[in-house]
């Protein structure tokens, strides 16, 4: 009992506020939902963060019913040492792709497989 008592008291002395760190605040904000589906929200905190989104129903398969929301958006904050770091993004049928400059990037492709690729392409494989 003891045992749990003391282990309470660590929760809660773990729980409280750390020094004198107080909240970011939020500088502004705006959203907009559409009885179509389609919908977009911003907004921008006080060390310099910011989001955006938009997205909107869109049919993404065969069949009529195959529907499903398409997004695109970015964000931005700034690192301990002051550099600011951009991503933009889009989620669609395609799946999530985000870019930005300090993302990595695949190297080029070996000349031998751009050749065999456009080979296969030509045979009418691709």
């Amino acid at each position: 009992m003891k045992f749990i008592i003391v282990l309470a008291f660590l929760a809660v002395a773990i729980a409280a506020p750390q020094g004198d760190k107080k909240p970011i605040e939020i500088i502004s904000s705006n959203s907009e939902m559409n009885a179509d589906g389609s919908y977009s929200f911003a907004f921008e905190s006080e060390d310099g963060t910011k989001v955006q989104e938009s997205g909107n129903q869109k049919q993404v398969g065969p069949k009529p019913e195959d529907i499903g929301t398409v997004s695109k958006g970015s964000y931005s904050f700034t690192t301990p040492d002051g550099v600011v770091l951009t991503v933009n993004w889009v989620a669609d049928e395609n799946g999530f792709q985000a870019t930005g400059d300090h993302l990595p990037t695949p190297p080029p492709m070996p000349e031998h497989v751009v050749k065999m690729l456009a080979d296969l392409k030509a045979a009418g494989v691709l």
